[in-house]
């Protein structure tokens, strides 16, 4: 392990960070994000120099489909939405032959069949995030500030916020 160790080591030196460079969603709900690419265009490099290669070798997915429907002035739809969360191995391959595996976790919602590629796509972007211990934006993505120290917000009989 002392090889795949060595080169996991000059990986995490030579990768300092990521910037938050992705706008995901619209309006207050929006926030910056690292996107896959990003993430590979940074780390492939660095893992081709210290003899890396990462490979899938099991996906373990459930998904959940919920349906519903909506009428507005055009008449009635039906709609869907399908969560897909996954668990995932990788085998994280030295070119000495020395080997580590590595997990990940991710989870898509999508309306058509895009799910699966969203969660397996999350998952993979976290494991190397996490493996290399690669920071990500200005400032840390930890709360600093703790749930029992917010207020909770005070709603009437309809559960509407006031």
């Amino acid at each position: 392990m002392k090889l795949i160790t060595s080169a996991i080591l000059a990986v995490m030196d030579e990768v300092k960070g990521i910037e938050k460079t992705m706008d995901v969603g619209t309006g207050q709900s929006s926030y910056k994000g690292v996107s896959d690419k990003v993430v590979k265009e940074v780390l492939r490099p660095a893992m081709i120099k210290h003899g890396l290669v990462i490979v899938p070798t099991a996906v373990e997915a459930k998904a959940t489909t919920d349906r519903w429907e909506e009428t507005n002035q055009y008449g009635t739809k039906q709609k869907q939405s399908t969560l897909t969360e996954v668990t995932t191995k990788y085998l994280l391959v030295h070119s000495s032959g020395e080997s580590i595996e590595l997990a990940g976790y991710g989870h898509g919602v999508d309306s058509q069949d895009k799910g699966a590629g969203k969660a397996t796509t999350y998952a993979l972007k976290m494991a190397l995030l996490y493996t290399f211990l690669i920071p990500t934006g200005k400032i840390d993505d930890a709360d600093t500030e703790h749930s029992d120290d917010i207020e909770v917000p005070k709603t009437n009989k309809n559960n509407f916020k006031i």
